[in-house]
């Protein structure tokens, strides 16, 4: 997976929990969980707003890319 969702360590900087941020931003816990876990497909920007204004952070700080392993196999530096 190219994009890794840092959202627990934002969550854990934060000092809140899971259901707290769930009710705040308005998302399912599932959804949210999905989400925490790196388990989600796609975040729509409003939801992103959402846990960005509610974290007081930054998009950056919560999604991170990193390159596959097999895209680092075969380039020559």
């Amino acid at each position: 997976m190219a994009i890794v969702v840092n959202l627990d360590v934002m969550m854990a900087k934060r000092k809140i929990g899971l259901t707290e941020l769930a009710g705040k931003v308005d998302i399912t816990l599932a959804n949210l969980s999905i989400l925490k876990n790196n388990k989600a497909k796609a975040v729509r920007f409003q939801t992103l707003e959402a846990i960005c204004r509610e974290l007081d952070c930054q998009p950056g700080d919560i999604l991170e890319y990193v390159p596959d392993e097999e895209e680092n196999h075969g380039k020559s530096n």
